[in-house]
């Protein structure tokens, strides 16, 4: 049996999240990254996530509602919480685009010293001018480039952390011999370094690296480079194919396809009966789904000011105007006529107003039910190589995981597919850690 790998994220700026509902915390106070880490950890999970927000999301010229919530620096949260927790795994993202090498792989190498060896480093790309306005050299990077500037990147990060030798660091002499602690050179299309890292690789060599891309690009990035991949991919079968896809990358790059963990976003809702799970599954959707919300999220595809139209009445009989810009800092959801077409249909064939339609297509991967139902509904997608594990993303901040922790990891544990208690010390030796 496989054992299933559990991954937990702080939700930040996102559209799952309800931080209007009375029972939601801060996502600013230290207390909130506090709360879900100890509760991950007291799960055993492998590692807390924290994504990165580098400029407030606008539409239509207006700041997106989210966004007002904040977002701290990746850096400055995982370190502190390496001095509240024990075991558990501290990822952060951080863009490839808008950093520079040197400064990235010291400060991972310094958070995994302090960690014990618990980094994580998620890589992302941009080629976003809209973010890229807040910084010096704006939005620089063509979107073709996005990926070459990551492998140049990771590789000139690598150099720097391969650049100590161990007996370095115990050196007893007044001045350590430069063959201890090598020059790192490169020069490419985006990179000309000449330098030496300031301290050692921390306990696990390099952190721990993970990817979320879906483009052939970013498969093909992730596949030679990363420990886990993160995906969007709901069901079973696009699971399924999204897995080996990448795993035989991974293999055709001479890799051990099984060191790569499959990590899928999923949401839960648990009740005391299927029915109940349901309804408030229902419930939770609408709190995140708006009538509003649901106009804005059609106005990206649409390209103009829908908010004349009902968003509990059909879908717009105009067609889009094909303008990207009426939303700055969002995910492009490819060509509009064509995702309008899709859209059409579907609520044709479903009957679904324009709120309802939203609500199905912005959907994750969710399980809803009892706990036991959640278990098994987990475990078999493990079990079935649609992926390793799950990323969970509640919908509340910073309590939503802890029913999950106290009523579905038990039943997990019973199962066998799931440990009992923390193996290792790294985090990269909890992704290989089989259930104790």
């Amino acid at each position: 049996m496989k054992q299933v790998h559990l991954a937990a994220h702080f939700p930040g700026v996102n559209n799952t999240t309800v931080w209007s509902d009375p029972a939601a915390g801060s996502q600013i106070e230290f207390e909130s990254f506090v709360h879900l880490a100890r509760t991950a950890e007291r799960g055993l999970f492998d590692f807390f996530f924290l994504a990165e927000g580098l400029r407030l999301r606008e539409h239509r010229g207006q700041i997106y509602d989210l966004d007002v919530v904040g977002r701290p620096d990746t850096f400055t949260v995982v370190a502190a919480l390496a001095g509240v927790t024990d075991r558990i795994g501290l990822t952060g993202t951080i863009n490839t685009t808008f950093n520079e090498p040197f400064e990235v792989a010291r400060q991972f190498a310094t958070l995994d010293h302090l960690s014990d060896g618990r980094a994580g480093w998620n890589i992302v790309t941009s080629s976003d001018a809209f973010t890229g306005a807040n910084f010096r050299r704006g939005g620089f990077l063509d979107h073709a480039d996005r990926y070459a500037r990551a492998e140049e990147f990771l590789n000139v990060a690598q150099a720097f952390w391969n650049s100590w030798q161990a007996d370095a660091v115990v050196a007893d002499e007044i001045y350590v011999e430069p063959s201890r602690i090598h020059t790192v050179e490169y020069r490419g299309e985006f990179f000309s370094v000449r330098g030496m890292a300031t301290l050692p690789a921390g306990p696990q060599g390099q952190p721990v690296l993970l990817q979320a891309g879906d483009s052939e690009d970013g498969r093909s990035f992730g596949a030679r480079h990363a420990d886990a991949m993160f995906t969007l991919h709901g069901s079973l079968e696009d699971g399924q194919r999204y897995t080996a896809d990448v795993k035989g990358r991974a293999a055709a790059a001479g890799r051990n396809p099984n060191e790569l963990k499959v990590f899928p976003a999923a949401t839960f809702v648990l009740g005391d009966s299927a029915a109940d799970a349901a309804e408030k599954a229902r419930h939770i959707r609408r709190q995140q789904v708006s009538g509003p919300t649901a106009i804005a999220m059609l106005e990206q595809v649409w390209g103009r000011d829908l908010s004349a139209y009902d968003p509990d009445g059909p879908l717009p009989d105009v067609d889009p105007t094909g303008d990207t810009s009426i939303t700055q800092g969002r995910v492009r959801h490819g060509d509009p006529v064509a995702v309008a077409r899709r859209y059409r249909d579907r609520a044709q064939a479903e009957n679904l107003s324009i709120r309802d339609l939203v609500i199905a297509v912005t959907s994750r991967q969710q399980f809803v039910g009892t706990a036991s139902q959640i278990a098994d509904e987990m475990n078999r997608y493990v079990q079935a190589d649609a992926c390793d594990g799950f990323i969970l993303v509640s919908h509340l901040t910073p309590h939503g995981l802890d029913d999950f922790v106290d009523q579905v990891v038990p039943l997990l544990q019973e199962r066998r597919v799931y440990r009992t208690e923390y193996t290792g010390r790294t985090l990269r030796e909890h992704l290989a850690g089989k259930a104790a």
